[in-house]
């Protein structure tokens, strides 16, 4: 009858696409959980590397390591000389890693037994990532233009070309990659015309928080169910981007400074900056993503008002402020 919006259903080549990004997630996670039973089962060997490296998860001088200790190595210089690049600068540390460990048979088998699923896990991640950029190399609607007008897979990847390609657009965001920006497009697609507006697409991904009332008491809410993996990709953006030094990095080093926010607020709040921008760029093909610059926000703040803020923290350490103008003092 004409009465209930439809549901959005993106078009048969974007849910294939789909088919193969949630499969790449779903291997990665697994990925992911073989390195901390790894870690884990170092940690009941009395094998505190986890404590000298910052991360395990696809380090190559840890794999080589751990080889060497199913292979029957005990020796824990002969162990830490297999570090590179910065880990060489830990020698004492790694050495003090390995000593006393208790590393059996039975931790040998077992960690042999995560080493093959991890390499296992590799080879289907890289085939599937090949698959995606396969995939979504054949989706005319993701192509770009060159400066010439000619489009088609390989266009817009020139200096001076018209439009890019879509995963390259959204790939300069700030915490977006390649990878992750065929994941957001397999997850909304190409056309944003079934998105009104920015803040429908972030209502759709979950990150719409509403504020709650009931009588006096007010509370801000829980974001919404909405797609679970838009939101893991925008949330995996914002940290991302947590590390640069850009305006959304800048942005999320501001609001995890508030008092009641923290981290996983920040990214949130980031990640749907991020949507919005996509949505932007997604909806006028022309359009590409302009650093702000760490800064921006600074420059275009209140002058007064910071200046307002700083003497009111002065003046509640109990002194007294004169604020004089520099044009006025020369």
């Amino acid at each position: 009858m004409g009465l209930l919006r439809p549901s959005f259903v993106p078009p048969p080549e974007i849910r294939a696409l789909r088919q193969y990004t949630r499969q790449l997630t779903h291997l990665t996670q697994d990925r992911t959980r073989y390195w901390q039973r790894l870690e884990k089962l170092l940690e009941s060997a009395l094998c505190k590397l986890s404590s000298v490296v910052s991360k395990l998860a696809g380090s190559a001088p840890v794999l080589a390591m751990v080889e060497e200790m199913i292979k029957g190595e005990r020796d824990p210089r002969v162990l830490a000389d297999l570090a590179q690049t910065r880990m060489r600068g830990k020698p004492g540390e790694l050495e003090q890693a390995f000593t006393g460990m208790q590393f059996g048979d039975e931790h040998a088998f077992a960690a042999a037994s995560h080493l093959r699923m991890i390499k296992m896990l590799d080879d289907e991640i890289a085939a599937l990532e090949a698959r995606v950029r396969e995939r979504i190399a054949a989706i005319p609607a993701a192509w770009g233009v060159d400066a010439d007008g000619a489009t088609g897979p390989g266009a817009g990847r020139g200096e001076d070309a018209a439009v890019l390609p879509a995963v390259t657009r959204l790939a300069e965001i700030p915490g977006l990659t390649e990878n992750s920006a065929a994941a957001l497009i397999a997850e909304i697609g190409l056309d944003m015309s079934v998105f009104p507006a920015p803040e429908a697409l972030v209502s759709w991904a979950g990150l719409a928080p509403v504020p709650n009332q009931s009588g006096p008491r007010k509370s801000r809410g829980k974001k919404g169910h909405g797609n679970s993996y838009t939101r893991r990709i925008a949330g995996g953006a914002g940290n991302g981007a947590a590390r640069t030094a850009t305006s959304p990095g800048e942005r999320h080093r501001r609001i995890r400074s508030r008092p009641g926010s923290g981290w996983n607020k920040a990214s949130c709040a980031v990640g749907r900056s991020i949507l919005v921008i996509v949505w932007h760029l997604l909806k006028e093909p022309t359009a590409r993503y302009r650093e702000l610059g760490p800064d921006h926000y600074a420059k275009h703040t209140d002058r007064n008002r910071k200046a307002r803020s700083h003497i009111r923290q002065l003046q509640a350490l109990r002194l007294d402020v004169v604020v004089t103008p520099r044009e006025e003092a020369a």
